[in-house]
């Protein structure tokens, strides 16, 4: 079980063809359009050469597209690493809540020579799905993924470099070496809400499980409730947010969700 410390309050934290057509006569044979018989014509042997390989071209590829091989039927089909958007929903449980894992077979990350990115995990009520990422978010290229549901509220994740702070944490950074609780949000707050972060926490809690620590901000305005933590060589940040009567009607189930983000 974690503990937690929690401090009420607000912070004012100030660190900023060409293609070519060759007729043919009614039985298939080609029209030379020099005199002669057509099948001697050089022009003609090697238009068909051409046609003989792209028809094979054409066929093999279409085999291996669609899955025919030796006309048994449909082969299957092994899906390999994704961009994007992965499946990683478990069933739901009792409730109807779904625990949602990153899948290790989910690509990304931030250019060369980043380690693979460890697993998140979280939990949503029913009818929660994962929505496209755009880079144009904010967060941009860093959103690692996106969680939405269009009556309660939303959330994302931000998977972001730890040399942003500093370049002597190696690849297995601890939050509390990347700063204390005012630090992160200063630094990080204005990338999820779009704005300075002065004057808008309400409350903050620094809770510690399996060994690894976590800090959860909630702000207003806007809505949000940040969870950050830290593994690898990158920060994480965990984002649930909602308009104002999402919140009020909904607020007990976004700070589950909120409270369920883990790095596993």
């Amino acid at each position: 079980m974690g503990t937690t410390t929690t401090v009420l309050g607000w912070f004012s934290f100030s660190w900023r063809c060409h293609q070519k057509i060759i007729p043919s006569d009614c039985h298939g044979n080609w029209i030379s359009r020099r005199r002669g018989c057509c099948c001697c014509s050089d022009e003609n042997i090697s238009e068909k050469s051409k046609l003989k390989r792209r028809t094979a071209l054409v066929g093999g590829v279409s085999s291996a597209v669609l899955g025919f091989s030796g006309g048994a039927g449909l082969a299957a089909v092994k899906q390999g690493l994704l961009a994007g958007r992965v499946p990683g929903l478990s069933e739901p449980d009792q409730q109807g809540w779904r625990t949602y894992r990153r899948p290790d077979e989910k690509s990304g990350g931030h250019g060369v020579g980043w380690s693979p990115i460890i697993p998140y995990s979280f939990s949503v009520p029913p009818q929660w799905e994962e929505v496209p990422v755009s880079i144009a978010d904010l967060g941009g290229t860093e959103i690692d993924l996106r969680f939405a549901n269009s009556k309660q509220g939303r959330l994302f994740v931000i998977v972001a470099p730890v040399l942003r702070f500093a370049d002597n944490l190696g690849d297995d950074a601890k939050l509390e070496l990347i700063g204390p609780p005012e630090k992160v949000i200063s630094a990080f707050g204005p990338e999820v809400i779009g704005e300075n972060v002065e004057g808008k926490v309400l409350s903050m809690e620094v809770t510690q499980h399996s060994g690894r620590t976590y800090y959860q901000f909630e702000l207003e305005p806007p809505h949000v409730i940040i969870t950050a933590t830290a593994a690898g060589n990158r920060l994480y940040l965990f984002s649930v947010t909602a308009n104002g009567l999402q919140w009020k009607r909904n607020y007990k189930d976004l700070k589950k969700i909120a409270d369920s983000f883990r790095v596993v």
